[in-house]
């Protein structure tokens, strides 16, 4: 891919880019990679969400190259792939460092103490949200419900979670992540980089999905009281009763 100035870019499809910075490493390799995912679904623009995952796994963000990639490939816009790539926040248009960090701080991991451990965690890495640490390791991100309140305050490293998290254990979580430490969720599975994780969602498992629980005890603890208590959910055709 030969670079024709600061703005302008050759992509592996042979299609000038604008405003490219002239360093995807988008290749040959990876479009059949694309072509692959593009052919398991009887509608190709389908694959468009897990192409943009595999995109982010190689520029470790969706760059330039990567949105007029997919466009030429899925007979789309520019403007099109771009509108999907900015509407949902697991796409990055900045690089993300090896370990993408996120704090939940809506209401309920807020108030257990999630505000708390975000503002910790940017005085203790010096970034501010959605800013990668120097040293190019973690990028911090304040997010939204991670659907796991009964763990809150929730943490998130890559897509798996922390839970019951403290400003001191995120610290130190972090502090492990920079170390090159091996790091495991509390529900088993071990932390990949960034770019590994984004090639899962890509469609190219690691091997790696049956490590840890499908659900924690908090998580299944209606479903153990039920069936101790002999609870069952009522059919269609009963009437639920008054009072």
């Amino acid at each position: 891919m030969a670079e024709n100035s600061s703005l302008s870019h050759t992509t592996a499809t042979d299609k000038t880019v604008p405003y490219s910075t002239g360093d995807s490493k988008i290749t040959d390799a990876t479009i059949a990679e694309l072509r692959e995912i593009m052919a398991r679904y009887p509608q190709a623009q389908s694959a468009l969400l897990p192409m943009l995952h595999l995109v982010q796994s190689v520029d470790g963000r969706v760059t330039p190259e990567g949105i007029e990639i997919c466009a030429d490939l899925l007979g789309l816009t520019g403007a099109e792939v771009s509108a999907v790539a900015t509407f949902y926040t697991m796409y990055k248009r900045r690089p993300v460092g090896d370990y993408h960090v996120g704090v939940c701080t809506n209401t309920l991991c807020a108030v257990m103490g999630g505000d708390l451990i975000f503002e910790r965690l940017k005085q203790h890495l010096d970034v501010g949200n959605d800013e990668t640490t120097e040293d190019g390791k973690v990028t911090l991100e304040h997010l939204e419900c991670n659907a796991a309140c009964d763990y809150a305050p929730v943490m998130m490293v890559n897509w798996e979670f922390f839970d019951d998290m403290t400003p001191e254990s995120a610290t130190q979580l972090v502090d492990d992540l920079r170390a090159g430490t091996d790091v495991k969720s509390p529900r088993g599975a071990t932390v990949c980089t960034w770019r590994e994780a984004e090639r899962v969602l890509a469609g190219y498992p690691d091997g790696r999905a049956d490590e840890g629980p499908t659900g924690g005890k908090a998580s299944l603890a209606g479903l153990r009281l039920a069936r101790e208590r002999n609870w069952s959910a009522p059919n269609g055709s009963e009437t639920p009763k008054e009072g």
